[in-house]
């Protein structure tokens, strides 16, 4: 047996996600693969497509492992280009189109990107991330995406760009033979944090964990063959979380959306009878409001812990609602709340209660526990023992570019370390409690601000919720709440002391928030996140908490 235990050249091709598109072009060559306002491709149509540009991308000079960057919303070039450029060999790094000039010009900068295509709507960001770049560092050239019609008047004309997209796809040559990896742990993608809690660093993923997750997505979520994909969520966000590719190996139809809202939402649902969908728990709110669904639409949500009270609404109007758990560092969700049969005999509220935690590990990671941070013992599976969520799995990143320090802090003991605070309950599910910056200890208690913003969003008021620590001189630090409240709601406003009286009813006396905040719109990342760190320094400015009489 020892002499078997060598691979071989039969045995041992490299894994990667890029096969997908090479099969779907001949299991669903005449099925539409992307739809896009007028625009249909089949996957024989995109596969074609795909190879052309990867030629064009080529000659350019692009070599393996170079940085081709992407800022562009969800449209079909965001798309194809998650293929075209990485079948040169090369990294892409998608940008993420709401940040600013400045971010932009220090990723470009950090990751020496040789090529960026830029849509039409965001030359002058591009144009300004350029100008703050430093006289001696290389500028990357440019493509222009016109988005499938003549570049509108917006383009900035102090932009130089070598070509446009559409010009590379048709100068391309259909029999491209297109770079297979060397070896599994080849990078393929690189993408940059949200910065939540720190800077944003620069994710580095490979082939092999890219195909991993990617299938292993598929699978958790049950996506069967050629469902309709309708993109909300940002391809830029991990790649989609992995859906990218995944969705080209089960030859899905996917609807790209250049923007959207609610309203956009759902007529999208109707006209193309839409069966899957991702989105941020905002987007689950932003639909909780919505008409009831004249057919399931499954919807899969992770970035943030979901309130109990907004799944349930959404369920309500007939969205079959999964919920999972990944970071930029899996390259997409590794956990996921694995539903039992048994749970649907349950009232609404204890299945809402129970959907609302991450899970347990998809059937491709490996190991996934909660330790003691300074011990790294398990921590006990009680539902109320707090520690730090760890990983361990094929898709986990290669490292941080050019950031060795950062990744030997997280990656230790054989177990990626995500910052994370979770609790582990009796039947082996796990679920999230705070990002490890976000625990409060009021009085020598830890408490979760998490906890506290469910408790907040069951207030029929109450659009959006966030929970800091606000300086105490007694306490060190009581819970802050800062809360949004619903456009159409009619009734009088809710005060601060009602809030909090309607806390009271529902949390322990410490955990009740002792100031509330009411704003229009709650700070948020790029990615949708609520920036905590933005609310705790306006707390800074409040100064020290004075005594509630809640």
């Amino acid at each position: 047996m020892d002499a078997l235990k060598k691979p071989n050249g039969a045995n041992s091709s490299p894994l990667t996600p890029l096969g997908f598109i090479e099969r779907a072009a001949i299991v669903y060559a005449d099925s539409p693969s992307i739809i896009y306002n007028e625009l249909t491709y089949t996957w024989a149509d995109t596969f074609r497509r795909c190879l052309k540009l990867a030629s064009s991308i080529s000659l350019l000079s692009i070599k393996k492992s170079d940085v081709v960057s992407v800022l562009a919303p969800n449209i079909p070039a965001t798309y194809e280009l998650h293929f075209a450029i990485t079948m040169t060999g090369a990294v892409i790094n998608t940008i993420n189109t709401r940040l600013d000039a400045r971010t932009i010009s220090v990723i470009l900068k950090h990751n020496e990107s040789k090529l960026v295509f830029v849509d039409h709507q965001l030359t002058h960001l591009i144009q300004e991330a350029l100008s703050l770049l430093p006289d001696l560092c290389s500028h990357p050239h440019l493509v222009l995406i016109e988005d499938n019609g003549p570049a509108s008047g917006s383009v900035s004309k102090l932009v130089k760009f070598i070509n446009t997209y559409e010009a590379m796809v048709e100068a391309g040559d259909p029999g491209f033979k297109w770079v297979r990896p060397e070896s599994d742990w080849d990078p393929m993608t690189l993408n940059y944090t949200s910065g939540t809690t720190s800077a944003p660093k620069g994710v580095v993923h490979s082939h092999r964990g890219t195909f991993m997750v990617a299938v292993d997505s598929l699978l958790e979520w049950g996506v069967p063959k050629q469902p309709v994909c309708l993109w909300t969520l940002p391809m830029f966000h991990a790649n989609g979380w992995s859906y990218v590719w995944g969705m080209a190996a089960v030859g899905a139809t996917n609807i790209c959306l250049r923007k959207f809202d609610a309203a956009i939402i759902y007529s999208a649902i109707r006209t193309h009878h839409v069966t899957h969908m991702c989105g941020a728990p905002v987007v689950l709110n932003m639909l909780s409001n919505g008409e009831v669904l004249s057919h399931p639409v499954h919807i899969m949500t992770a970035g943030a812990p979901p309130p109990p009270a907004v799944l349930s609404r959404t369920e309500s109007l007939g969205f079959d609602v999964t919920h999972g758990y990944g970071l930029t560092e899996t390259g997409g969700l590794v956990v996921a709340c694995s539903w039992k049969k048994e749970w649907n005999r349950l009232p609404v509220t204890e299945r809402a209660r129970l959907k609302a935690r991450q899970g347990v590990r998809t059937i491709g990671m490996t190991a996934v526990d909660i330790v003691d941070p300074e011990s790294g013992v398990s921590v006990t599976r009680d539902g109320l023992t707090q520690g730090e969520i760890v990983l361990r799995g094929a898709c986990l990143m290669l490292g941080y570019l050019k950031d060795p320090e950062s990744t030997a802090k997280c990656v230790k003991n054989g177990w990626f370390y995500t910052g994370d605070v979770g609790v582990m309950h009796a039947d082996g599910y796990l679920e999230i409690k705070d990002r490890s910056k976000d625990v409060i200890i009021s009085g020598g208690e830890n408490l979760s601000s998490v906890e506290v913003e469910s408790v907040l969003y069951l207030h029929p008021a109450v659009n959006e919720a966030a929970v800091v620590g606000r300086p105490d001189e007694f306490w060190g630090e009581t819970p802050c709440a800062f809360v949004s409240l619903k456009e159409d709601w009619g009734k009088p406003a809710p005060t601060a002391e009602e809030i909090m009286l309607f806390c009271k009813g529902k949390l322990p006396g410490y955990m009740v928030p002792k100031t509330v905040v009411f704003m229009e719109d709650l700070p948020k990342t790029s990615t949708g996140k609520i920036q905590k760190f933005a609310l705790r320094e306006y707390t800074k400015k409040m100064g020290f908490a004075i005594k509630s009489r809640i």
